[in-house]
Parts: structure tokens; C-alpha cells; sequence
């Protein structure tokens, strides 16, 4: 694995762990691969997420009584629509499925990709649990204003998200990285295609409006923002020599370094 420190290494290829995923790399003419690691992937991201969640909402005390939370915080206005942007993010997995190139360059990135989400979410996890705390202001909302799409996806989001694991806010560290690997792939893959830059345009539109989306909901306070960005940016700096080192180099001489070549 030259080119990469021996931290760097942790986003390269698991060897066993995806040694049989991708021995089925060509199921229904290399569909199911990325869907297959999605699957496997989300099971190291959605159970540490949502466990340390409801253990903090059970069992953990509010580490912060005044920080992270800032007078500015509940300056910010309700905006009932902006649960659609924030409710978004659900929409970048699917996007980054169906972008993945059906080659094995493309499914190389994708795992090494769901390899950084896992270490980021469970670096966050690690914060969640070890500095509990609560985003107290889902008092501010007033229920009688919304509409019923309003109404629905706000009481999604509260009856499967309790108000903790604040900072590092996930949404923003996902929604990033996700946005920066979708846009990988439209610059190297899709570039050609009229669809690829408008697309591209709307994908960090919609970035922008989650970032605004996750105060305006009372999801979020400022300093999860920040937090956020700053690990969804170390997380991406800390993938990109790996992804790199995929881009530039021969597919077969990857496989053979991670032990897949025969």
C-alpha cells in the first residue's frame, strides 16, 4: 500500500471482510454489488448510530448544561419547509448507489468509500457516548403551522431520532462525504453527459440547504454545524490518498496488493 500512512491504510480494502461481496461483483450484471455493500455497510453505521443514540437518551447524563449550545441557537427561526432539505440526506445513499461505475475502478471507490463512513460514524459514535449531549429546543416548533408532508417527516424524524448525538453532527458528516464522492464520480465518469453538471449544481444546493436545514429544524445546534463540517472534511482529506491511489493506478495491481487477484 505504498503512498498511504499506516492510519490511511484503515480506508484501503478489507480484505476479509469484503472478500465475498466481491466475488459476486457481476450478480444481475453488476447491480447487486453495490447494493450488497450498502447493506453491509449500513449495519456498521445504523446500529452504533441509533444504539448510542438511545443510550444516551436512557441511560446518560447531558454532559452540557450552557455548551455546546449558544444564545444564537434559539435566535434561529423555525422554518416548517426545510425538513424536506434535511430529509435529503436519505436520498444521497441511493444517488451514490446508483452512481457507483459498474466497473471494478468504481466498486474499489465505493467500498473504500462505505470504509470512511464507517470510521467517521464510529469516531462520532465514540464523541456521542463519551460527550453526551441533548439539542433541547423541539419546544420551539409549532405544530399547528405545518402541512401534512411538514407534519409527517417531522414526526419521522422524532419518533426514530431521539434529541441527542448532537455533535459532531452525522448529517453534516455524511451528507458531505457523500457529496464529495457523488461529485468524484460526475467529474470522472459522467462528464460527458448534459445531465452531469446541473445535477452537480442542485447535489450542493441541497448541500447548502441541509447545513441551513439542520438548525432551522431544531435538530441542531451551531456547534454541530461546525463540528460536523470540520470531520466531514478531515474524514474526506484523510480518504483521499486512498482514493487517489485507486484513480491513478491498474486495477489488477489494486486487487493483487489487497490479496484479490485470484
Amino acid at each position: 500500500m505504498e503512498g498511504l500512512s499506516k492510519l490511511q491504510k484503515l480506508t484501503f480494502p478489507w480484505k476479509g471482510f469484503w472478500r465475498k461481496t466481491w466475488t459476486r461483483r457481476e450478480m444481475i450484471n453488476g447491480s447487486w454489488f453495490p447494493l450488497e455493500v450498502f447493506l453491509l455497510g449500513i449495519i456498521f453505521i445504523a446500529v452504533p448510530y441509533f444504539g448510542s443514540n438511545n443510550i444516551a437518551h436512557f441511560y446518560l447524563e447531558d454532559a452540557f448544561s450552557v455548551f455546546p449550545e449558544i444564545s444564537y441557537d434559539r435566535s434561529v427561526p423555525v422554518i416548517n419547509w426545510m425538513i424536506i432539505p434535511y430529509a435529503a440526506l436519505y436520498l444521497f445513499y441511493p444517488a451514490t448507489l446508483i452512481l457507483t461505475p459498474k466497473n471494478d475502478k468504481g466498486r474499489l471507490e465505493l467500498i473504500s468509500a462505505m470504509q470512511m463512513l464507517i470510521l467517521a460514524t464510529l469516531f462520532c459514535v465514540m464523541i456521542f457516548l463519551l460527550f453526551p449531549a441533548e439539542v433541547d429546543m423541539r419546544n420551539q416548533i409549532d405544530w399547528d403551522s405545518m402541512n401534512g408532508i411538514e407534519t409527517i417527516l417531522f414526526e419521522f424524524i422524532h419518533t426514530s431520532d431521539k434529541p441527542w448525538n448532537a455533535w459532531p453532527s452525522l448529517h453534516i458528516v455524511h451528507s458531505y462525504c457523500l457529496a464529495r464522492m457523488i461529485t468524484h464520480w460526475l467529474n470522472h465518469n459522467y462528464s460527458e453527459t448534459k445531465w452531469a453538471k446541473p445535477f452537480m449544481v442542485l447535489l450542493w444546493v441541497e448541500w447548502i440547504l441541509l447545513c441551513i436545514s439542520i438548525l432551522t429544524t431544531k435538530q441542531h445546534y451551531m456547534f454541530d454545524l461546525f463540528s460536523g463540517m470540520f470531520v466531514g472534511y478531515f474524514a474526506w482529506r484523510f480518504f483521499q490518498p486512498t482514493l487517489d491511489k485507486i484513480q491513478s493506478s491498474d486495477v489488477d495491481s489494486i486487487l493483487e496488493e489487497i490479496g484479490w487477484s485470484n
